[in-house]
């Protein structure tokens, strides 16, 4: 264990680390070094991992290979050289003061987490973990995990825990971005496939923005908008007037969660003005008879009832629909987010199908992602969906799989996971024991926040892996295992455009924190699994083993040689199939094609090819506004400046300088006339799980009835409801009752 412990310490940050372990062998693990060596001196390129935007930049190296400072990439197809703030200030978390830097257990006696050596942790990791499976069943640990690690990483673990620990029910925190956008592509086109590439932004006559705001949550995206020289429409369709409803066309401030009833709608005065193609919707789609004559209850007049919208805007939208060459439709968080949120997602694309705007430049129903490699968790994560998008309850799957990886078929589970939300209801009822997070802060991030600290009670051990041990549920943690960032390994991020793009190492890890890659293949060894792993020797020998899980599936890549291969093309689409693939994806990308889209020959994924129009009623939001609590809570990104829950974004001076240091709370000039509130007054809002307290800011950007918070400050969750779409299991975070008052 010592030995091979100062080999990856040796490796991962320079041989001044090489002397910090001397723990003694006794796993007797036989691990091989991971080679992840810094880059030699000059400049570096790697993807961003922040958003899914998969930004390229050119990170600058002193003499020992170290990253000192970083510029954007302006030959990359992305980002064409721009960076939004937090690119630019992607090194200053790797230098934050309370990095991990061995890992900590909590001693029994004091209550404290106290540094502990690598062997320790793994003993407590593998004593604890084992005698819980013995006392309640193999499936009483689960993992949840991130879209923030590479996806050879989340690869690794999926396979780790369920093929080696026996592991059932694990999930990662995309499923609260993504999950929607995932289950509606697969519904719809047979497979999770988002059909666009960011040549769309500015091919497009009409683009047409549902419950997204990329301004604030995709600069990037929103740059290459603006690069648009067709002078298109551009449509925000939101009930706040958020920063891109500023700068669009046309703003459609909806009553919220009421965009299922205007999307069928427009459906309906489409049908109603024969701005459908007859000749593409019977060629390529199913259902489309059925869809129609479900529309044809939403006449302007209800849709304008139940919207709050004038039946002007209605005909205006579909006007615009109707009447020009190219229309994208683009959605994220404000649908994806909501009680009913897969079908509102299909409604979307149902208007792509039946117009034909799909498969040509500048059309599409394209989900923009949230994190920068949800896209490779949702393929590769191991979680809800077996590796590249295959199904867990298919035997030959299962075979399929089991062969590729030379393992015995009987390892892989039959049975579907639960859900993130459905694992922590395990946890509840005592049949999840222990829980290994990974890289995610489900104390602060997860919906109805106050009922984490009662659920954490009742597991026997909980570890926690991240590059900081400050976040509110590492303080919870029993063990916390100190692993590497952004920058300080090597790996594969897909980006919303389905683009591979490969992250380097670039900076040293400090102190005896590993890549997490490293940590699995220890916990593998430690576990008695290590034969298991033998061929993920490295991140770069686990890509190749996904690409030839790729093989044959709608995400082939196995025309992609390697990491050198995809950066000299700048990143890569999937599908890439190798030439004279038997795949049933398009063929490969000729050299210096940069950019690619889906369906263009109107092929889908689905036993026919066809793609299958989808629906269902409406139904009522699960906790409207009523007398005690009158407003209707709003929350969402607040600024360009600030990521998620903050644990990185805030060790930025510079970042931490553009964003708002407090929480504040958006309301109505009207609202607050009448509740006696001013600007920068301190106000408590209130639900019927918490209290949160906020500075007004007084802005007519919110409709009367409604309020805005931002998602990044800690007591946010303590505010919304734990409704989930009965589809996609993703929390609805974007709608619950609430009061406000002064103190």
């Amino acid at each position: 264990m010592n030995s091979v412990l100062n080999n990856l310490l040796h490796s991962r940050s320079g041989p001044m680390t090489a002397e910090l372990v001397r723990a003694p062998a006794a796993h007797g693990l036989g691990l091989p070094q991971v080679p992840t060596r810094l880059a030699p001196a000059g400049t570096a390129k790697s993807i961003c991992g922040f958003c899914s935007t998969g930004c390229s930049l050119n990170v600058h190296l002193d003499a020992s290979g170290q990253a000192i400072n970083l510029s954007p990439d302006p030959d990359y197809p992305v980002n064409l050289g721009m960076a939004c703030p937090k690119g630019w200030e992607s090194l200053a978390p790797l230098a934050a003061p309370d990095r991990l830097t061995s890992p900590l257990l909590r001693n029994r006696s004091t209550g404290q987490l106290e540094p502990v050596s690598w062997d320790a942790a793994l003993d407590a990791f593998v004593g604890n973990f084992k005698n819980i499976q013995q006392a309640h069943g193999p499936h009483s640990l689960s993992f949840l995990s991130t879209g923030q690690i590479v996806m050879e990483e989340m690869a690794l673990l999926g396979a780790l825990a369920k093929f080696g620990m026996g592991m059932l029910h694990v999930d990662s925190n995309t499923r609260q971005c993504m999950a929607t956008s995932h289950i509606a592509y697969k519904q719809s086109f047979g497979f999770d496939a988002p059909p666009f590439t960011y040549a769309d932004f500015e091919e497009s006559d009409a683009l047409i923005f549902i419950g997204a705001n990329p301004c604030i949550a995709h600069p990037i995206m929103w740059q290459r908008v603006m690069m648009n020289r067709r002078k298109p429409e551009i449509v925000v369709i939101d009930p706040r007037r958020t920063e891109t409803a500023v700068a669009a066309s046309l703003h459609v401030p909806l009553r919220p969660k009421s965009d299922l009833t205007l999307l069928y709608g427009f459906a309906h005065l489409l049908i109603a003005r024969g701005a459908v193609k007859r000749d593409f919707i019977e060629a390529h789609t199913s259902n489309y008879e059925a869809f129609a004559a479900f529309v044809q209850k939403f006449t302007p007049d209800r849709v304008a009832a139940e919207t709050g919208l004038p039946v002007a805007t209605l005909h205006r939208v579909v006007e615009i629909i109707a009447s020009k060459e190219r229309v994208s439709f683009w959605w994220t968080m404000g649908v994806n987010q909501g009680h009913e949120s897969t079908r509102t997602a299909q409604a979307i694309i149902n208007l792509a199908l039946m117009t034909g705007h799909i498969g040509r430049p500048g059309t599409g129903a394209n989900s923009i992602t949230g994190q920068c490699n949800a896209m490779g968790s949702r393929l590769f994560g191991n979680a809800t969906s077996l590796l590249g998008g295959r199904d867990f309850a298919k035997p030959d799957h299962r075979a399929h799989v089991a062969a590729i990886l030379g393992i015995d078929p009987a390892l892989i589970p039959a049975e579907k996971s639960w859900a993130y939300d459905q694992i922590l209801d395990g946890i509840d009822t005592g049949a999840i024991k222990g829980l290994w997070v990974i890289a995610t802060n489900t104390a602060h991030s997860w919906i109805n926040q106050r009922r984490f600290p009662e659920l954490r009670a009742k597991l026997d051990f909980l570890v926690v892996q991240d590059l900081y041990g400050t976040t509110e549920i590492a303080r919870m943690a029993d063990l916390v295992l100190p692993a590497a960032g952004w920058g300080e390994k090597d790996g594969v991020f897909i980006n919303s455009e389905r683009r591979l793009g490969v992250s380097r190492k670039v900076s040293r890890a400090p102190g005896q924190a590993l890549s997490d890659f490293a940590i699995f293949k220890l916990v593998a060894t430690a576990w008695g699994c290590g034969e298991l792993f033998t061929r993920w020797e490295s991140p770069e020998a686990a890509f190749r083993l996904l690409r030839e899980l790729s093989h044959g599936q709608p995400c082939d890549f196995t025309g992609i040689e390697g990491y050198d291969h995809i950066q000299r093309e700048g990143g890569i689409q999937w599908p890439c199939p190798a030439a004279g693939s038997s795949s049933q994806t398009a063929p490969a990308n000729p050299p210096g094609v940069r950019h690619r889209r889906l369906f263009a020959d109107g092929r889908f994924f689905t036993a026919d090819q066809r793609a299958l129009f989808l629906f269902d009623e409406p139904r009522p939001m699960p906790e409207p506004p009523c007398a005690e609590y009158p407003f209707l809570l709003n929350t969402g990104r607040g600024s360009s400046a600030q990521w998620h829950t903050g644990s990185r974004t805030d060790k930025s001076d510079v970042l931490r300088k553009l964003a708002p240091s407090s929480l504040y709370l958006e309301i109505n000039p009207a609202d607050a006339a009448r509740l006696g509130i001013r600007e920068n007054d301190r106000v408590i809002v209130g639900s019927r799980r918490g209290e949160s307290s906020a500075f007004a800011v007084v802005t007519p950007t919110v409709q009367p009835g409604q309020v805005f918070m931002p998602m990044h400050f800690d007591t946010v969750n303590r505010l919304t409801f734990p409704a989930f779409d009965p589809h996609s299991r993703q929390p609805s975070y974007k709608a619950c009752a609430v009061r406000v008052s002064r103190p």
